[in-house]
């Protein structure tokens, strides 16, 4: 299957079937997009009482212990086993230091604000596709990422952000960051399963954490949670960990292996509308605005995969 809707020759991420990619890539997406939107209610939840540090840990901790044996029962021992672990530390590393960034940004700033930044990741990841030669500029890709971005903007109902500061950054180097892991997570373990190749750069993320909680111990910060675990904080780890980053992350490596990191992450602009619609089962109210970003984010995606028909001879 084609990386992307215009991919360079000779760069595909997956093998072409002669089938186009693009409902079963955009599918996934929107599956990802859906299942990562459920983790902003529960880490606002969390952050009230865990550090970041510790949130980081815990998710990912959770994570990789819940999908190794599914891994092992999906790929078997040997592949497993003989899977490329050292690069997983790079790629898994540059993960996981995106996914403590992320929710570091969360803690010092907003949702909101996060949201607004990551509304930019069709353009970190169309510069990192256009830099490592895997992508030739279109004019209707480059028309699409900016209207994406234009429907993410309009999607979190955002005239400016809260605050920015050192919040900001850590949300624009997340985004950076997880655009890149991305791309490498789909494009360097071609002989794993779509588990396995999220649960191995997970399990180099869990290195990561396990480095930054250990040097956050030694300098004296606090690395655990404030309050005693409940019930309440088991369940919104389990949807931050499993759902949000666990079941997202296996979809959306899933479209990026059909459809590219720069036109997979578009669909990341609609996530403030799914947002939207868990907190409608919850209790909140429609909000036109988010539907009319998400819709413009749709149109986005439509275009920038708009192929023209070939002349007749």
């Amino acid at each position: 299957m084609a990386m992307s809707p215009d991919p360079v020759r000779g760069n595909t991420i997956s093998v072409s079937t002669g089938q186009s990619p693009a409902l079963p890539g955009n599918g996934l997406a929107v599956a990802s997009m859906l299942t990562w939107a459920a983790g902003f209610p529960a880490a606002e939840v969390l952050l009230q009482t865990w550090p970041p540090v510790a949130l980081f840990v815990a998710r990912l901790a959770l994570a990789v212990a819940v999908m190794v044996p599914i891994w092992f029962l999906i790929d078997g021992p040997q592949r497993v086993l003989r899977a490329r672990w050292r690069h997983a530390l790079l790629v898994g590393g540059v993960l996981g230091s995106g996914m403590f960034l992320i929710i570091l940004a969360q803690k010092l700033t907003d949702p909101v604000t996060v949201a607004i930044i990551a509304s930019c990741a069709p353009l970190f990841a169309t510069l990192i596709e256009l830099a490592t030669g895997m992508r030739r500029l279109r004019w209707n890709f480059a028309v699409g990422v900016l209207v994406s971005i234009i429907g993410g903007l309009i999607a979190t109902s955002a005239v400016a952000p809260a605050q920015l500061g050192l919040g900001a950054v850590c949300a624009i180097v997340s985004t950076g960051l997880f655009c890149w892991a991305s791309m490498a997570t789909a494009r360097d373990f071609p002989e794993l399963s779509q588990t396995g190749r999220s649960t191995i750069t997970f399990a180099g993320g869990l290195v990561m954490a396990l480095i930054l909680f250990g040097a956050a111990a030694q300098m004296g910060m606090d690395v655990m949670p404030t309050a005693a675990i409940d019930a309440q904080q088991v369940g919104m780890l389990v949807i931050y960990a499993l759902v949000a980053m666990g079941l997202s992350q296996v979809f959306f490596i899933a479209s990026v292996g059909k459809l590219g990191v720069a036109l997979a992450s578009f669909h990341i602009n609609i996530a403030p509308f799914y947002v939207m619609l868990i907190m409608l089962v919850l209790g909140d109210e429609w909000n036109w605005t988010r539907a009319l970003g998400a819709g413009i984010v749709a149109v986005a995606v439509v275009l920038a995969q708009e192929r023209r028909s070939p002349k007749a001879a």
